[in-house]
């Protein structure tokens, strides 16, 4: 495993190899890693000759200060559980670890990205400018480190819609590549974030994946608004989190439905506070 911090080496090595007619897969993170992660890199390396683990907590896409400042950081353990993932899996993983200067330059801000509406709701909605940093960051990444393919999780469905959304709306040559999400024991959408919660919320934060199992069986038969309502009475007779939102929304355009169409693919969204930390998740409804 070799580890990059400046972006003239590991361009470098990636002519190299890109010489050599090996395809390069990306894994973009925020560090923090657990299985879900591993789970992407192993995918990575399934798909791709040469895989690049980034690792970079991007400054453009926090909203709020103080949930920057909170996000856990943990270089050591990050290497730590790649070299565990190397050792029964053949071939090599690249780590580039770049500070926000050398990604970034001098100046540390979001571009305006025009997402056709795929921004403006959910996430969106209560996270300002959010997409625009996402938008941001993955397109020097992309830029910089030129992978044939990049994988993301559904868990962020919205990021990984918007994304793709990127890469139509610049034409950057990236094939995205979404990974079924990976869940705790009890359910529990595996995120950075669970790092935070006490382990009592971590137990009751599993109520977020039963309701969303219960919403895919409503959804043969109630209608978006009556399951909309059930959901947030649920939530509202639960006291360990606090729905910030619920909605089912058209899988391609994530604009909010009214009514099933044929055809149509669904899927059913959530952001929930255990205390202080907020935790999403989504389920597919068509299978």
């Amino acid at each position: 495993m070799q580890v990059f911090r400046e972006k003239e080496e590991i361009k470098k090595a990636i002519q190299k190899a890109k010489s050599e007619d090996q395809s390069i897969g990306l894994v973009p993170t925020m560090g923090a890693l657990h299985e879900g992660h591993l789970s992407l890199v192993e995918n990575a390396m399934k798909e791709t000759n040469q895989v690049i683990v980034s690792i970079f907590v991007n400054p453009t896409q926090f909203d709020n200060r103080d949930d920057l400042e909170k996000y856990p950081r943990t270089p050591e353990k990050d290497l730590d559980l790649l070299l565990e993932l190397l050792k029964d899996k053949p071939g090599d993983l690249w780590v580039f670890f770049p500070s926000a200067n050398e990604l970034y330059g001098d100046t540390v801000l979001s571009e305006n990205f025009d997402f056709e509406g795929l921004d403006s709701v959910m996430e969106g909605k209560y996270r300002n400018g959010h997409f625009d940093g996402v938008g941001t960051v993955v397109k020097r990444l992309f830029e910089v480190l030129t992978p044939d393919k990049a994988f993301f999780g559904e868990k962020d469905f919205q990021q990984l819609q918007i994304i793709r959304k990127l890469t139509e709306k610049t034409g950057l040559p990236v094939e995205i590549v979404g990974c079924p999400i990976l869940r705790e024991k009890s359910g529990l959408a595996r995120s950075s974030r669970n790092e935070r919660l006490s382990s009592r919320n971590r137990e009751k934060a599993a109520f977020i994946y039963e309701t969303l199992k219960d919403v895919k069986g409503l959804f043969g038969t109630k209608s978006a608004q009556y399951i909309t309502n059930w959901v947030e009475e649920r939530f509202a007779n639960y006291p360990y989190l606090k729905l910030e939102y619920f909605e089912i929304a058209d899988s391609r355009t994530l604009e909010k439905i009214n009514k099933k169409r044929k055809g149509n693919q669904y899927r059913a969204f959530i952001a929930a506070y255990a205390d202080d930390i907020r935790l999403i998740d989504n389920i597919a409804l068509d299978n």
